[in-house]
């Protein structure tokens, strides 16, 4: 599992930021694609693909990772 933090909601052109909240972190659902996109699951609870830009990577342990994945998916 592999998780992001937004830090950014800006220059995303027709892609809705109202979604995403600054600083929040999100689960990664599929790999950065060839045009930089990643699929996170955002506010809205469905999940879409953003630019890989508006987020940086966090790197967690297994165990919290696991927890995770729970409670963003509840």
């Amino acid at each position: 599992m592999k998780f992001v933090v937004c830090i950014s909601r800006e220059g995303c052109g027709e892609f809705s930021t109202d979604d995403l909240t600054l600083g929040r972190l999100y689960e990664v659902l599929a790999p950065v694609d060839s045009h930089g996109m990643i699929r996170v699951v955002d506010d809205s609870g469905e999940d879409y693909l953003y630019h890989g830009d508006l987020f940086d990577a966090v790197e967690v342990r297994q165990q919290t990772a696991s927890r995770l994945h729970e409670l963003l998916a509840a």
